[in-house]
C-alpha cells in the first residue's frame, strides 16, 4: 500500500493538526463569548427565531433537536475544551477511529454554529474552517501513515483558496489590474491594525509591488503546490511569508491564519525536524487499516465530484467570492476584495440624558473594540479573534442593506443599557445607566498624513457626512426601520 502513503510527512501532519485544532479553539471561544448579544434570546438577531422558522434540511444543526442559550453555550464550551485537548495531542494519544471520531465531532459542533449564525457567520473563512476541518477527519494520527490523498485534498483546498482570489482581482477592480489598489486598500480595508497606517504610507512604488506580489502568490504559486519536494515546499514557504505580510497588516479573523495551516501540510519533514522538539518519534512504517483506506477513497472521490461547482465558478465570468453550494458548506469558492473601497466611512453611534434634543444637547460616543472610532485611538490587533459586530458595522456603512434587521435592535439595546451588547464594545459612556436617545451618525475618515500625525498624534481624521439613524428612544424605537442613504446634517 505504498501509493497510500505520503513519505516524509508525519512532521507536517502534526503541525497542521495541532494548528488547526487551535484556530477550531479561537472560533469556539468566539462563538461562547459573543453569543448572547449577537444570537441569544435578546441578542440582535435569536437564533431560536432563525431555528424555528428554518428546516433542518435547509440549515442542518443540531440546535435543531434544542435550542436554548445553554445549549447553544454547550455546544461552543464543549467544541472549546475539545480543541484544547486535541492542541494538547488528544488524537494522537488514542486509536485512530477514536481520533476521527474526534474531528467530526468538531466539525459537526461548528457547522452546528454557523448554520444557525445567519449573517454573523456569513464570512467566508467560516466555509474555510468547515471545509478543512472536515478533511482533517481523514488525515489520520500516530497509528497511520499520512494519506497521500487527503494531502493532496487539502492542497486543492489552499490552491483554490490562493488561485479564486487571485482570478477575482483581475477580474474584478480596475485597480488591480493598474496595479493601484494598495494606494487604498490599508486604510480601507475592514478593520486595519497597529501596522496598516504604516503600511499605508509606504512608498507608491512599492504599492505596486506588492500588487505584482499578491498577483505572483495567487496565480502562479499555487501551480506548484502539487510538484515534488522541495519544490511544493517552496510553494507553500512563499505563501506563508505573503500571509504572515497580511497579518501584520490587517485583522482578517483567522482567513490568513487558516492559509498559513493549510500551507504547513506542504513542508516537508527534513525542513521541519531541525525545529520541532520531539520530531522522530513517530511509529514509522505503522500498518494503515483498510477502512481508513476506503474511507479515504470514497472522501476523495466525493471531493472530486463536488469541485464541479467551484471550477465551473472559477471559470466564469460572473465568477462569486466566498460561495458555498452545499449546506454542509463542504468544497467551496473563495476569493475577496475583487473591488477595493477608495473612501472609508465609518458608523458612530452616540447617546445622551438630555429629556429633550436641542442644537445644544450633549452626545457621548460609545467605542467599539476594534473598528475606529476615536480619532487619537491607534487600531488594535485582534485576528485572529473575530469582533463580528465591528465587521457588520464597516458592511453597514458601505451599505444600508446590511444594517437590516439587526441595527434597529442594536439601538434598543443600548437604551436598555443591556449588558451583553455592552460587553461586545471597548467603551459604554452610559454604563449602569443608558441614555434616554441613541443616534448613528455617518463619518468619513483618513489616515493622517505623517505630518499630521506628527502635529496631532493623531492616527485619522474625520468629518461628517450626514445621520444614518436618527434619535430614538424607547418610546420611538420604530418596529421595522429601512435605512436609506444618510440624511445629511445642517
Amino acid at each position: 500500500m505504498d501509493w497510500f502513503i505520503a513519505e516524509n510527512s508525519w512532521l507536517a501532519r502534526t503541525l497542521f493538526q495541532r494548528s488547526l485544532a487551535a484556530v477550531y479553539l479561537v472560533a469556539f471561544v468566539v462563538a461562547a463569548n459573543q453569543y448572547r448579544a449577537l444570537l441569544g434570546e435578546r441578542g440582535l438577531t435569536p437564533a431560536r427565531r432563525f431555528v424555528e422558522s428554518t428546516s433542518f434540511r435547509r440549515s442542518p444543526s443540531l440546535l435543531h433537536l434544542y435550542h436554548s442559550d445553554r445549549a447553544f453555550l454547550g455546544v461552543a464550551w464543549g467544541g472549546a475544551a475539545l480543541s484544547l485537548a486535541t492542541v494538547a495531542g488528544l488524537t494522537d494519544a488514542i486509536p485512530l477511529a477514536p481520533a476521527m471520531l474526534v474531528w467530526g465531532v468538531l466539525w459537526l459542533l461548528y457547522l452546528s454554529i454557523v448554520n444557525v449564525g445567519q449573517r454573523w457567520y456569513g464570512f467566508g473563512w467560516e466555509s474555510l474552517l468547515l471545509e478543512t476541518g472536515f478533511l482533517a477527519i481523514f488525515l489520520g494520527n500516530t497509528d497511520t501513515e499520512p494519506p497521500i490523498l487527503t494531502l493532496y485534498l487539502l492542497w486543492w483546498l489552499l490552491f483554490r483558496l490562493e488561485f479564486g482570489a487571485g482570478l477575482i482581482k483581475l477580474r474584478g477592480d480596475q485597480c488591480w489590474r493598474d496595479l493601484t489598489c494598495l494606494y487604498y486598500h490599508h486604510e480601507t480595508q475592514p478593520m486595519p491594525g497597529p501596522f496598516s497606517w504604516y503600511f499605508h504610507h509606504l512608498p507608491r512604488p512599492l504599492h505596486r509591488v506588492e500588487v505584482l506580489a499578491n498577483h505572483f502568490t495567487q496565480l502562479v504559486v499555487p501551480l506548484a503546490l502539487f510538484a515534488p519536494q522541495p519544490v511544493s515546499g517552496t510553494a507553500a514557504t512563499v505563501m506563508i511569508v505573503t500571509q504572515l505580510w497580511l497579518v501584520i497588516s490587517g485583522n482578517f479573523s483567522w482567513l490568513n491564519w487558516l492559509a498559513i495551516v493549510l500551507a504547513c501540510s506542504a513542508l516537508p519533514d527534513s525542513w521541519l525536524a531541525p525545529v520541532l522538539p520531539g520530531s522522530a518519534d513517530h511509529a514509522a512504517g505503522a500498518e494503515t487499516p483498510v477502512a481508513f483506506v476506503v474511507a479515504v477513497c470514497v472522501v476523495t472521490a466525493a471531493v472530486a465530484v463536488l469541485s464541479y461547482w467551484p471550477v465551473a465558478n472559477m471559470l466564469s465570468r460572473n465568477q462569486r467570492m466566498n460561495t458555498s453550494f452545499n449546506r454542509w458548506h463542504l468544497v467551496n469558492s473563495y476569493g475577496a476584495f475583487g473591488s477595493v473601497t477608495k473612501t472609508r466611512y465609518e458608523i458612530v453611534i452616540e447617546g445622551t440624558h438630555d429629556e429633550h434634543l436641542t442644537q445644544h444637547t450633549t452626545w457621548q460616543e460609545y467605542e467599539f473594540k476594534g473598528k475606529p472610532g476615536d480619532p487619537g485611538r491607534r487600531p488594535r490587533q485582534f485576528a485572529p479573534y473575530h469582533l463580528r459586530l465591528d465587521w457588520l458595522m464597516w458592511f453597514a456603512a458601505l451599505s444600508p442593506s446590511y444594517a437590516e434587521p439587526w441595527f434597529r435592535t442594536l439601538a434598543q439595546r443600548l437604551l436598555e443599557g443591556d449588558r451583553h451588547v455592552s460587553r461586545l464594545l471597548r467603551r459604554d459612556p452610559f454604563s449602569g445607566n443608558p441614555p434616554r436617545f441613541v443616534r448613528a451618525l455617518l463619518y468619513r475618515y483618513r489616515f493622517t498624513t505623517r505630518a499630521e500625525h506628527k502635529q496631532t498624534r493623531d492616527w485619522w481624521v474625520r468629518e461628517p457626512v450626514g445621520e444614518f439613524l436618527p434619535p430614538v428612544t424607547l418610546r420611538r424605537v420604530p418596529h421595522a426601520t429601512t435605512f436609506g442613504p444618510p440624511r445629511i446634517i445642517p
